[in-house]
């Protein structure tokens, strides 16, 4: 019975860590290398996940560790360097590290039948340099995980991976599910190109009806463009050499401009500025300004989470961040348009526009119908997707993304464009009457 509240209190909780932490990695999408240079520093922790990687048949992996140290938090203990190593482990053995742990006594993770043992540290001796690597037999998606049994230890080193297939004769460093992306990144990089030189026509040919937020829309599309055109690249690179060559950087860069834009054009929108009205109430100024400090946060963690791994100590600290900043993000945008709503809905009991309203409400009730499809469809259905999905097809999650996010463009774009007699805009006088019973009789239009 010892043994296994032994097990429990020091092993359990690590790999439940462990599994919300693969299941964050899969929700949140990032560029990132896969040969890496990480820095453990004191580090106690029962378990690191390094990181996860989809294999092909022959897949291979390569560890090279340095200044490898380690010292006890507790005086008089003994040191057993087989209770430390490096591992491989999949997701659906978990349950069953789980279930041989409590009925194993003096259970260690690293011995366990379901792992594949890379090398364990009685291999190697303090402030010595230890090469190790192996070749998967068995396709699948792993996690390379350091296992420490001993956590009264605090191990340091400096940890080189290298993660790859081999195709055609040479390395891929992409995990097997990303393949396609390259290709994917580069079509919707083609499309919103042509997309944005669509829009520049109509803004051209409709001059005396754009407005602001118009300008703004088009160069939305722009980033947008840049961004998968740089993360295009980014995905590139790496399969060919494992590190992205400051793609990265410029992808972050339209990364955060996207963000921002992304929001500000649906705020702006839904406050019906440039539409509705030429100004911003105070209340609106308010939002915009919480939003866009919060896009540049949540994209400094962004970068964090890709640029760090998730052997970094607060990596699953800059994840939360990153999600809750997210949905903050996501709930605040509804106020506007939930504002605009309401002072149609109040206006046309007063102004004898009931008809012209009316029109108003119906395109600012499918306005938000669609961004709350929208942001619960990237957010909550992409990330259920890839929990059922193969790791060979992790390239539809960031298709399916893409997709929603290209449809909801096209939505607001098509709606908002700057047209002179926009049909959405114009109803005959004659409807009048028939727009105030309608407006008396459906309460659809109240939120």
């Amino acid at each position: 019975m010892g043994n296994s509240h032994f097990f429990i209190n020091l092993h359990y909780h690590p790999l439940l860590q462990l599994f919300s932490a693969l299941c964050i990695i899969s929700s949140i999408p990032f560029s990132d290398s896969e040969i890496k240079n990480t820095r453990i520093i004191e580090d106690s922790r029962p378990m690191i996940l390094f990181e996860r990687f989809g294999f092909a048949q022959a897949g291979h992996v390569a560890i090279s560790i340095k200044d490898v140290s380690w010292k006890s938090k507790q005086k008089n203990s003994e040191l057993d360097p087989s209770s430390m190593g490096f591992f491989l482990v999949r997701e659906e053995s978990y349950s069953r590290i789980l279930n041989e742990s409590m009925y194993t006594e003096h259970f260690c993770v690293i011995s366990s039948h379901f792992v594949k043992l890379i090398f364990k540290f009685e291999e190697i001796s303090v402030d010595s340099t230890y090469n190790g690597s192996v070749i998967i037999d068995n396709p699948d998606e792993y996690s390379l995980v350091f296992g420490n049994c001993q956590p009264e230890f605090e191990v340091s080193m400096n940890v080189h991976t290298e993660m790859y297939n081999i195709k055609g004769g040479r390395k891929d460093f992409l995990p097997a599910g990303q393949t396609q992306l390259p290709k994917l990144y580069f079509l919707f990089f083609l499309i919103y190109s042509g997309y944005f030189t669509i829009w520049v026509y109509i803004c051209i040919k409709q001059r005396p009806t754009v407005n602001t937020i118009h300008l703004i829309m088009g160069a939305l599309l722009l980033v947008k463009a840049l961004k998968m055109i740089c993360a295009a690249e980014d995905k590139l690179y790496v399969r060919r050499t494992g590190t992205p060559h400051g793609w990265d950087i410029a992808f972050y860069i339209f990364g955060l401009f996207k963000g921002i834009m992304l929001f500000t054009v649906i705020i702006l929108i839904g406050t019906g500025w440039s539409f509705l009205k030429p100004y911003l109430q105070e209340r609106e100024k308010k939002v915009l300004m919480t939003v866009i400090p919060l896009q540049v946060l949540e994209n400094i963690a962004s970068v964090v989470i890709g640029e760090t791994g998730p052997a970094m100590k607060d990596w699953l600290t800059w994840n939360q961040i990153f999600l809750l900043i997210d949905i903050i993000c996501c709930c605040a945008v509804f106020f506007p348009i939930i504002w605009s709503i309401r002072s149609l809905r109040e206006a046309s009991k007063t102004d004898g526009k009931a008809a012209r309203n009316l029109t108003k409400l119906t395109l600012f009730k499918q306005f938000y119908i669609v961004v709350v499809g929208y942001l619960y469809f990237t957010r909550v259905v992409v990330s259920a997707l890839g929990s059922v999905i193969s790791y060979k097809y992790e390239w539809v999650m960031a298709a399916a993304a893409e997709g929603a996010s290209l449809a909801f463009y096209f939505f607001i774009f098509y709606n908002f464009q700057p047209i002179e007699k926009n049909p959405y805009f114009v109803i005959d006088e004659e409807d009048e009457a028939a727009a105030v019973q309608i407006l008396e009789d459906d309460d659809s239009f109240d939120l």
